[in-house]
């Protein structure tokens, strides 16, 4: 009798143990692309037309994304709840700057005691509103559902080689996607050059050499989840106005290296060289619970091109619209949108000279100007107007010839855009709704500030205004809204609080990002909010 009880307690354990392995085996990565070999990657740099094999292994890996579902459970999962919203999915946006300060932000995901001995005493005292509100900030970034990531690394030496998506996922026991964007080469070359050679000299000084068997330079868009990612898709952009292969190979002309110097000096942002190749692209995923409206959520993590005209994002905005177009359930489109208006390619003679000899609008503007005897004047102060609507605003009104603000285009088209079951993305703004009680366009979504946008970029030295935009944004397709602004219609799944962190982002010596991380709460019921008691 013992022995059968005994043999049957064996096959009892082993049959539980079959199925953690099991579903451990299952939860691990499946389908995965090879990454590149430092052999492959050196021939990625050399050589503009590549062997059949390798340009297949690269497309395959700017095509197919990392998924990891460890985390998965079927527990359901216990969201946040609050008097105003109720039970709520919180969203957390971040430009980590490829995750330079790893160890910084993992803290502040995660271990608000750690984070807590980052802090300069000096600088932020035991009691100071300061600390405080940095504290609060952690608080409410560890409290994120769903984190979107951009300028994320993988085996890069300038962040320790880390796998970025999965360590950050791993620390905060999340499932992920990854989706790569580029394949970095600068470094793969400079480690082959003398730091004596001229032409690289300034970048092998601060590459220096990389460990081959553990650089991948891998570089995307992530998304971590508390949820089990579902329909996970990388989808490179058609439109890709900027080479990064071919343009950045070629080297700056001279006057974009002046260009670059001024900017280092004035602003402390220095502009490496960065051959690469890949482009820009888009990763979707679902995240799926019987309490969200449809039953599913689509997460859509991008990064538009900076090196463009705002015309050549509006044709990458156009790509995802009209690959979410038909999507029923609630979406979440977030990311570094690049609303700056700029155009950053690298500039060159021959690009100012069409600038401005080959514009209409150009010399059109100069006559009326000259001809009212506005002359420099009018150069100095209505471009300082304009500069100063668009930076921190890019919604602002475009005024063609005398405040034109280019970037006005994209938010146009994303305001006319209707799904086909005839919904539209989320607009409004709010007292009750947003973070700090303003009412404007976008205000429940993306924290408002006095003027425009509380900025999530900056350089380094900032002058005054100069050198702070607004470039990452959430844009939601809540429950059934079908004007962009009307509000009178359901609040379900609606953004509300949209905040921009700046103090935590600030809260060490060198930041832990150039950008600031965003949060976002989006109720699973309708709110409480202006309801009579």
């Amino acid at each position: 009798m013992y022995k059968v009880k005994t043999f049957g307690k064996l096959i009892i354990k082993s049959f539980i143990l079959i199925l953690l392995v099991s579903s451990f085996v299952i939860a691990k990565p499946e389908n995965s692309p090879p990454t590149l070999s430092y052999e492959e990657l050196t021939t990625l740099y050399d050589k503009k037309e590549l062997p059949e094999p390798l340009e297949n292994k690269l497309n395959r890996l700017l095509t197919t994304p990392f998924v990891d579902n460890s985390y998965a459970s079927n527990k359901s999962i216990k969201l946040e709840t609050s008097p105003e919203l109720g039970e709520h999915l919180r969203v957390a946006l971040w430009n980590i700057e490829r995750g330079l300060e790893y160890e910084a932000i993992e803290a502040a995901f995660s271990d608000m005691e750690k984070f807590i001995t980052l802090l300069d005493e000096t600088k932020f005292p035991k009691g100071s509103k300061k600390r405080s509100n940095i504290l609060e900030q952690v608080e409410a970034l560890q409290k994120a559902d769903v984190i979107i990531l951009n300028e994320v690394d993988w085996g890069m030496k300038r962040s320790d080689y880390r796998n970025v998506t999965a360590d950050l996922a791993k620390s905060l026991k999340m499932n992920y996607a990854f989706g790569v964007q580029f394949v970095e080469l600068s470094a793969v070359n400079l480690s082959r050059e003398k730091k004596s050679e001229k032409a690289e000299e300034n970048e092998a000084l601060e590459i220096i050499r990389v460990k081959p068997e553990r650089y991948k330079g891998l570089h995307g868009v992530a998304i971590l989840s508390r949820f089990p990612l579902e329909n996970v898709r990388l989808v490179p952009f058609e439109h890709q106005p900027y080479n990064w292969y071919e343009s950045e190979k070629d080297g700056p002309s001279i006057l974009e290296q002046g260009k670059r110097k001024i900017t280092e000096e004035v602003f402390l942002e220095k502009t490496l060289r960065e051959v690469r190749r890949g482009g820009r692209t888009t990763l979707y995923a679902d995240i799926v619970d019987e309490r969200f409206p449809e039953g599913r959520v689509t997460i859509v993590g991008t990064h538009l091109e900076n090196r463009t005209k705002s015309k050549g994002r509006v044709k990458q905005l156009e790509e995802i619209l009209g690959d979410i177009k038909d999507i029923k359930n609630p979406v979440i489109l977030a990311g570094d949108m690049n609303t700056s208006g700029k155009d950053l390619r690298p500039t060159s003679i021959q690009r100012e000279l069409a600038k401005r000899f080959g514009s209409t609008k150009f010399w059109l503007k100069k006559g009326i100007s000259y001809a009212l005897g506005f002359g420099l004047v009018e150069d100095i102060f209505i471009g300082g107007i304009t500069f100063g609507r668009t930076q921190g605003d890019p919604t602002v009104r475009h005024i063609p010839f005398f405040s034109p603000n280019p970037a006005r285009k994209f938010f146009n088209r994303l305001e006319d855009f209707r799904f086909s079951d005839g919904n539209s993305f989320d607009f409004r703004g709010d007292k009750l709704r947003s973070s700090n009680g303003r009412d404007s366009d976008f205000a429940n979504s993306n924290q408002r500030a006095e003027k425009g946008f509380e900025t999530t970029y900056q350089v380094k030295r900032p002058i005054g205004f100069i050198g702070k935009y607004k470039l990452d944004w959430f844009f939601v397709k809540p429950y059934k809204l079908n004007e962009p602004d009307e509000d009178d219609e359901p609040y379900r799944f609606a953004p509300h609080f949209g905040r921009t962190l700046q103090d935590v982002n600030e809260a060490i010596e060198d930041r832990l990002s150039d950008h600031r991380p965003l949060l976002i709460d989006l109720p699973l019921q309708e709110p409480r909010i202006g309801l009579t008691p």
